[in-house]
């Protein structure tokens, strides 16, 4: 049975959101998983996987998604940014997994986009050169072990699918730690209307950042009043995180690029300020303007898009929905033996936490 969200709580959480609180309110997103738990013939523990993202579904043809990334603190990795940073799109899946499994989950989905797009490979001379964003799970995980395989990535990518998603212990994030408590997947929306038309603005992380010390939820500083339930060996952030942002809102790169900074300020409602050893990772795609590829279409081109002077309210939706999926990803996870150092990391007590951030921390 899940465990409440944060709104389920009844933490006062800003905004209105989507029917599923998720990053697939936005329409035609689909999100899907491959989680591995086991242990290795080295008696260590596996506890890790894959998160795949079709932000266009599984349309037939390929198109691009208009996309702008920014890196806080890049002590990370995100493929495929040099051409979203130069040309301003991606093509096909995004993936999120552990730090040593990259190259086998890039593989993986080059492979899916050639085989879901035969005939236009085939056609034409295209490239792919799919997203694939990490974070680091060695403290649980059997990191070195590298686990995962083409085949666990593949699976994450058929696994995908719309509407309520999975959070926590799940895909890419099963084996996170996030302020000292188990990490891992969150997601949550915000619904926004500019100019009388209504949009979605979506996120998604890969939570696996913050020190306990640092932790504010709900403008509560609740870190310091918690740092008793904190694991030997877990003072220190060894983490990163990843922040998807989706929405239907038509946006030119250069805007997803300006969205994808308030991801930062999201993850500081938080309190991190972007540690040292963090990857903090952001990439925001739009998808309106659906349209053909590039190198097959007209040369004249035309793109709906909103006037910067309304980006405000993506800039807020980015924000809250930013805080709250990190909030979603630590309630809904499970605690998980450690095994470097060796201890247990615990999910954080919804309840508790409740009760602090409703008595102003007292």
């Amino acid at each position: 049975m899940a465990k409440p969200r944060a709104r389920d709580l009844g933490l006062p959480l800003p905004g209105i959101s989507g029917p599923h609180n998720a990053i697939t309110d936005v329409p035609g997103v689909l999100v899907g998983y491959r989680t591995l738990n086991g242990v290795a013939a080295n008696g260590r523990r596996i506890q890790t996987g894959v998160t795949a993202i079709l932000p266009r579904g599984r349309e037939a043809e390929p198109q691009p998604v208009w996309a702008g990334f920014h890196a806080l603190n890049g002590n990370g990795e995100m493929t495929g940014t040099h051409w979203i940073e130069h040309g301003g799109y991606f093509v096909g899946p995004l993936c999120i997994t552990n730090s040593h499994s990259v190259g086998i989950v890039h593989h993986a989905a080059t492979r899916w986009t050639i085989d879901h797009y035969a005939a236009a490979w085939q056609r034409e001379h295209l490239w792919a050169m799919p997203v694939v964003a990490e974070t680091y799970d060695g403290v649980i995980n059997d990191i070195n072990g590298q686990h995962v395989s083409e085949a666990d990535a593949l699976a994450a990518l058929d696994a995908a699918a719309g509407g309520p998603i999975a959070e926590g212990n799940v895909g890419g994030g099963n084996g996170m730690i996030c302020y000292g408590y188990k990490g891992g997947t969150g997601s949550a929306s915000r619904r926004i209307e500019i100019d009388g038309r209504g949009y979605t603005l979506g996120a998604l992380v890969q939570a696996n950042h913050g020190q306990r010390a640092w932790l504010k939820v709900c403008g509560v500083a609740v870190g310091e009043r918690l740092e008793d339930e904190l694991p030997q060996g877990l003072e220190r952030e060894r983490g990163s995180i990843i922040v998807i942002l989706a929405t239907d809102a038509p946006l030119l790169p250069h805007q997803l690029k300006r969205l994808a900074q308030r991801a930062g300020l999201g993850i500081a409602q938080g309190g991190t300020p972007g540690g040292n050893n963090s990857g903090d990772i952001f990439l925001a795609f739009s998808v309106a303007n659906p349209r053909a590829l590039p190198q097959v279409s007209a040369i004249r081109q035309s793109l709906d898009y909103l006037s910067d002077e309304c980006c405000d309210a993506l800039y807020l939706a980015a924000v809250q929905a930013t805080d709250e999926a990190v909030l979603n990803a630590m309630l809904a996870a499970e605690d998980a033996p450690m095994q470097k150092p060796e201890g247990i990391c615990r999910a954080i007590d919804g309840e508790r936490l409740r009760a602090l951030v409703l008595t102003g921390g007292a």
